[in-house]
């Protein structure tokens, strides 16, 4: 798979930021959406929730400092519940946030639509701002699906990861495999998801970077999806939660240098 320059778009965030090409050598190169940084209008036109109210609640709570943990995502890891409570989505992994992050000081960065540039509009917009936490969490890149190229995602993941790297130098980055979804293996979407895995799998080489695949935690012998796991097959149930939870920790518990937390 041929990537763009990851590296020297993350460099110019200017250029992102304020248009829609940018120059190399001896050409330009139109910038997939996936790393122009925009404001989510998904959330409020559906009446989800108040991705605004959201985002500033998460700006209000890293100005009080003391953030060790950041979990950085789109609605599943949104749906961990935690702090902020502010436009929080609550029923399905919250019961599980105090035993495995709340004694982290941890702050949930999820937000239900999220898509790659919606992410890196966060960052630029305080999200990131004063705080030096010890590990970042990130899973992101299931919204885009079906919209963009996997070439294109992989962009904006590695972007947002360069992005992290230049805002929290000291920070380290646990990256997640995006989650498989849809019921069946077969599925175009399955495919896609592996897909991108695949291209940002290679980031787990580059320093301070851990890359973690959970896909096979979720699936069972013939490759589908349980119901009981996942019932719209690709949010976790409170089951896939635990799942999700026990599986990370050993990585986290190293990354974060605290001890795991025991199954029960």
């Amino acid at each position: 798979m041929k990537l763009m320059n990851v590296r020297f778009l993350t460099a110019s965030v200017v250029i992102i930021a304020a248009g829609v090409v940018y120059g190399s050598l001896d050409h330009q190169t139109k910038l997939p959406e996936t790393v122009i940084p925009v404001v989510d209008e998904g959330p409020s036109q559906s009446h989800s929730y108040d991705w605004m109210a959201r985002h500033n609640a998460v700006v209000e709570r890293v100005k009080q400092g003391k953030v060790d943990l950041l979990l950085i995502g789109d609605s599943i890891t949104h749906m961990w519940g935690g702090v902020p409570e502010e436009q929080t989505i609550h029923g399905r992994g919250d019961y599980l946030w105090d035993k495995y992050f709340g004694s982290r000081n941890a702050v949930n960065l999820g937000f239900g639509w999220d898509r790659t540039q919606h992410v890196l509009w966060r960052f630029e917009h305080g999200e990131l701002d004063g705080i030096k936490p010890k590990v970042a969490v990130v899973m992101i890149g299931t919204n885009n699906m079906g919209s963009n190229s996997t070439e294109d995602i992989v962009t904006g993941i590695d972007t947002i990861v360069s992005q992290l790297r230049h805002k929290l130098p000291k920070t380290k980055i646990l990256l997640l495999g995006i989650f498989p979804r849809d019921q069946n293996p077969s599925s175009p979407m399955r495919k896609q998801v592996e897909d991108v895995n695949r291209g940002i799998s290679i980031l787990g080489k580059e320093r301070m970077i851990t890359y973690l695949d959970l896909s096979s935690k979720f699936l069972q012998e013939d490759g589908t999806i349980s119901a009981e796991i996942m019932p719209d097959f690709l949010h976790p149930s409170a089951k896939g939660f635990g799942i999700w939870a026990r599986a990370m920790e050993p990585t986290l518990a190293k990354l974060f240098g605290d001890r795991p937390r025991p199954e029960k």
